[in-house]
């Protein structure tokens, strides 16, 4: 799914005042992770999460893994934290514009 420029600004929009739902320590994207962020997804359809891995390089290539496995688009990255979409297709809570 992608997203148009004015549909990731909303999100960003919508997406400020939220916590980190889960974080990604030096045991990288373990399952347990995982389950916690596909959970968060189908219920919040946007989430943040916080990758503490080490450098940037792996930090990117933990980021490109995560949207795979979690299907999610990825709306915006700041430092350490990452912004997720996933639309939930049985009952939707965010409508994009």
């Amino acid at each position: 799914m992608n997203l148009s420029k004015e549909q990731e600004k909303f999100l960003r929009k919508l997406a400020h005042s939220l916590d980190p739902v889960a974080w990604v320590g030096q045991n990288g994207l373990t399952d347990r992770v995982m389950e916690e962020i596909e959970a968060a997804l189908d219920h919040h359809e946007l989430v943040k999460v916080k990758i503490r891995v080490g450098d940037r390089e792996l930090r990117g290539q933990t980021i490109t893994l995560l949207c795979e496995k979690s299907r999610a688009v990825l709306v915006q990255k700041i430092g350490n934290t990452v912004t997720l979409y996933r639309k939930n297709r049985k009952n939707p809570g965010i409508a994009l514009p």
